[in-house]
């Protein structure tokens, strides 16, 4: 864990301390179906707040993460989401995987957690994969 002390909210704290190598940590829109068997972390409150990016951005300043997963279906529905990622993924030397929205969703079942933000943006999601700190 790297941590700055960004996240304020207990229970993401919790779960970022607690995510191990390989674990997977999935960041939602408002609207990506959460499976029961994993740890929900609505942090929504209105539509578009907490911003998906600014929940993102939050979560890799604590979490060291060694792959993303993104839907394909964002490269024609959000494309300004993608570049977004992007900017952030690229610098880390984390190439984003892109695989069908529908697998995407099977995928989410195998996550430690979701964390829920208020996002409005088709496609808004994306699935890190855990690394280590040294």
């Amino acid at each position: 864990m790297r941590s700055n002390g960004a996240s304020l909210n207990a229970q993401l704290s919790r779960v970022i301390s607690e995510t191990g190598h390989t674990d997977l940590v999935v960041i939602t829109d408002a609207g990506l179906p959460i499976p029961p068997s994993v740890e929900r972390i609505d942090l929504a409150y209105r539509p578009g707040a907490p911003a998906f990016l600014d929940l993102l951005d939050t979560v890799l300043s604590e979490l060291a993460v060694e792959g993303a997963i993104v839907a394909n279906e964002i490269v024609e529905q959000s494309p300004a989401m993608l570049t977004e990622l992007r900017r952030r993924f690229d610098p880390l030397g984390i190439e984003l995987e892109m695989i069908p929205h529908a697998e995407f969703k099977i995928r989410t079942g195998s996550a430690r957690a979701a964390v829920r933000s208020g996002e409005f943006t088709a496609f808004a999601n994306v699935i890190l994969r855990a690394g280590v700190v040294y």
